[in-house]
């Protein structure tokens, strides 16, 4: 049966589909099939005959399976803006019916792990109304958060987790991306979180290094 996960971030450029792509990998050594999914992508490029985004060929190709980037991302919007000012500057809206039912579709490949990454922070809007957030917790699907840590990730990261649980949804972990080497006082702010997020870290992703998450497996599974 395929266990589905929702990765977010704290904020946008926190390293979510480095993450993600860590995690499908990892699963991978470990025998399991694992798919990536990047529902809402903004800022494509036109190659290949179609609309291409970097974070979706990422997950694409550390995906066990061979699946069409367009099932990987089926939302596709040039330009590198939120995502729903982007839809409304081509004068379309985001079809929450897509995302759903592309989280379907690729659950009829069976994979063993299916991550669905989101676009920027928890609180994405698809629209005036609506937020990313909604079809996640109409989805109940458990949530990773992916942590950047820098300057104001403490509180990032512990109002995200305090949404995430307001919303009924369950916080499955966190994991700790190192953005520079340099961030000052990295195993303070560390320990911090350690101590006051309400779930466990799942790993540790250290600034160009491989990541540490062997907590990860037996937590996702």
């Amino acid at each position: 049966m395929t266990k589905a996960y929702f990765v977010t971030g704290t904020d946008t450029e926190v390293g979510k589909t480095y993450t993600s792509c860590k995690i499908l990998q990892a699963f991978t050594r470990h025998g399991k099939v694992a798919l990536g999914y990047k529902p809402v992508a903004a800022g494509c490029e036109w190659q290949n005959n179609q609309w291409e985004n970097e974070d979706a060929l990422a997950l694409q190709a550390s995906s066990s399976l061979h699946v069409p980037l367009a099932e990987i991302n089926p939302i596709t919007l040039p330009e590198p803006i939120a995502p729903h000012i982007a839809a409304q500057r081509q004068g379309n809206t985001i079809s929450e019916k897509v995302i759903v039912d592309g989280l379907q579709s690729l659950q009829q490949y069976q994979p063993d792990i299916l991550l669905m990454e989101g676009a920027g922070g928890w609180r994405l809007p698809l629209s005036q109304e609506r937020f990313l957030s909604d079809v996640v917790r109409d989805l109940q699907l458990e949530v990773i958060l992916v942590v950047g840590m820098r300057l104001g990730c403490l509180n990032h990261a512990l109002l995200t987790a305090e949404a995430i649980i307001a919303d009924g949804l369950t916080l499955k972990g966190w994991v700790a991306n190192q953005l520079s080497a340099n961030m000052p006082v990295f195993e303070e702010n560390l320990a911090t979180l350690d101590a006051l997020m309400p779930a466990p870290r799942l790993g540790l992703v250290p600034y160009r290094d491989e990541p540490d998450l062997s907590g990860l497996i037996e937590v996702l599974g």
